[in-house]
């Protein structure tokens, strides 16, 4: 049974790519402190689905709802930073963009918690993959969202960076958030954690 007043519903969604089904008639809920796990083969359209949570795309039928009032943070797979300014600058900037009380002591420690201090001062042009992807996932650290969309949050992470997405997914979770991820990997996080296998519509 669906948990009432769920965070997230989903119901007969149906998505066309040219002459492609993606998928039809799929439906889900996501409740509080619940982890949707998206899995499933490149193309099938794991992508297409968190975007279209997010309200960056538009299903061919159905609907989707989130409970009233609440925010969400959508993370996809690409780095969203502007190469010319620093780590802390684009975290300064989506703040502001986004509305999110963040003073400069919760933005450090956001590059703390993500193990980038050291480089948070720096062009984003001058980073490594793996501390772009720290820089984008600080946003993690200081979001209270209640709805968190990731795409591959663990792309370009070594093991270290792995455990830290898993450790701040299990406090959005602890704190009554939900998330939903497409990833190829177990995140690692410990609380309730829902599988949604996707297929290629029949």
């Amino acid at each position: 049974m669906p948990a009432p007043n769920p965070i997230l519903d989903a119901r007969d969604l149906m998505v066309w790519r040219g002459e492609r089904c993606l998928f039809r008639a799929l439906g889900f809920s996501v409740a509080a402190g619940e982890l949707l796990w998206l899995r499933g083969p490149n193309g099938v359209g794991k992508t297409t689905l968190l975007r279209l949570l997010a309200g960056l795309g538009q299903a061919d039928a159905g609907n989707c709802t989130r409970r009233e009032g609440d925010a969400q943070l959508y993370v996809g797979h690409l780095d969203a930073l502007k190469r010319e300014l620093t780590p802390r600058e684009n975290l300064r900037a989506w703040c502001a963009l986004h509305a999110v009380a963040a003073d400069e002591a919760a933005i450090s420690a956001a590059f703390d918690t993500l193990g980038i201090a050291a480089a948070a001062d720096l062009p984003v042009a001058q980073l490594s993959a793996g501390q772009r992807r720290r820089a984008t996932l600080a946003k993690l650290a200081v979001s209270r969202a209640a709805l968190w969309l990731l795409d591959e949050p663990t792309t370009n992470l070594d093991e270290q960076g792995q455990r830290v997405v898993a450790t701040l997914i299990d406090a959005q979770l602890a704190r009554g958030g939900a998330v939903v991820t497409a990833s190829h990997l177990a995140l690692g996080v410990r609380g309730r954690v829902t599988e949604l296998a996707l297929e290629t519509a029949a």
